[in-house]
């Protein structure tokens, strides 16, 4: 099961387990206009509501006898550009849902299933900025600074009861919504889409790989760790942004 599977990187992970044979149930909080591959099954959820998220738990199960597989990739958080006192409580306790605690019921409801059968793979998303806090996200990456944590934990705890825990951190990954935001560089300043592009890369510091990420950078990773090609491989965290981060 893939959550947030509708977009961006969500999407790649379920195209690129699909790919490799995997029976894929992905969702998102509304059926949207994606056209997901064939086989691909769907249903609707918000993990950050408890009532959704168990539900999610149970037709999972249900549909698919068991999950092997489980990619908590739902997530997000708007920038809020007056930094911490831009961000009131609520803002906080929806971001902490969506990017910590949705992670944490689905984990709860479907890790015990694994733990009994004797395997299970579970791979949080979570983000560079769990490692480099940006000001306008902050409670964004306070979130996922959390879900690191909580991640590294639960990996420990399962680890010698056959089921692996890891994370993948990305970087400035080019979904829509970080083309949107080239996009209004460009318009903003007249400049064509390399040029915003490049000016947005500035902005953080640089690439070194001189690129932003695709998608699919993290799909391929995560079809790895899902793999029984890393079976030695718990409780790690990769950080996959092409080199932007001077130190862990």
């Amino acid at each position: 099961m893939v959550t947030g599977g509708t977009r961006g990187i969500g999407e790649a992970i379920v195209r690129k387990l699909t790919e490799a044979g995997a029976v894929v149930l992905t969702t998102a909080r509304s059926a949207g206009a994606t056209e997901l591959p064939p086989g691909v099954l769907f249903t609707t959820s918000d993990v950050a509501d408890p009532d959704s998220a168990r539900r999610l738990a149970d037709e999972a199960t249900r549909r698919l006898g068991g999950v092997d597989i489980l990619v908590n990739n739902a997530g997000g958080g708007e920038a809020k550009p007056g930094g911490y006192l831009d961000i009131d409580d609520k803002t906080w306790q929806e971001v902490l849902e969506a990017n910590l605690l949705g992670a944490v019921r689905l984990d709860r409801a479907l890790v015990p299933a694994m733990v009994e059968r004797g395997s299970g793979v579970v791979v949080h998303i979570s983000s560079s900025s769990a490692h480099v806090p940006v000001g306008a996200l902050l409670h964004y990456s306070a979130a996922k600074g959390a879900l690191s944590t909580y991640s590294k934990g639960l990996a420990e705890e399962v680890a010698a009861k056959g089921v692996r825990v890891n994370r993948v951190s990305p970087g400035m990954t080019e979904t829509s919504a970080v083309a949107g935001v080239i996009d209004g560089i460009a318009a903003a300043t007249g400049a064509d889409r390399d040029d915003a592009r490049a000016a947005l890369i500035r902005s953080i510091g640089g690439i070194p790989v001189g690129r932003t990420g695709t998608p699919e950078d993290i799909a391929n990773l995560v079809a790895f760790l899902v793999s029984d090609e890393a079976s030695w491989i718990t409780g790690a965290d990769y950080v996959i942004d092409g080199g932007m981060l001077k130190a862990a």
